[in-house]
């Protein structure tokens, strides 16, 4: 078996409408009447695929699931995420791996935004 990339990502949601605005307004991916979108990535994007131990703080223990969406300019992410007023959940922080950005959305899940 050859594994070629991430088929999709699912999630429950009690708040679908404040949820697919929120992640138009704040994250730009406009989901559809069907409630998701197919998202065709750039070359040089890359998806990670991660465990974290169970008693990890680095995201919320009662969600199971963090995402992580890929951007190309965090400059102009922290000023349009200034516009909105969508506050950080964390401190700016940049490491080898790159500069992370990490918000919630209306349900209280972490959404990590990354630029490599």
């Amino acid at each position: 078996m050859n594994i070629i990339g991430i088929g999709g990502v699912f999630l429950r949601s009690e708040k679908m409408g404040e949820v697919k605005a929120w992640y138009k307004e704040v994250i730009g991916i406009n989901l559809e009447d069907w409630n998701g979108t197919v998202i065709q990535p750039k070359s040089g994007s890359e998806t990670t695929f991660s465990f974290f131990k169970k008693d990890s703080n680095y995201f919320p223990k009662k969600f199971d699931v963090m995402i992580n969406f890929q951007v190309d300019n965090m400059e102009e992410v922290l000023m349009h995420l200034d516009t909105l007023g969508v506050p950080l959940v964390k401190e700016v922080e940049k490491s080898e791996y790159g500069t992370f950005v990490t918000i919630e959305d209306p349900e209280g899940r972490w959404i990590e935004l990354w630029e490599k």
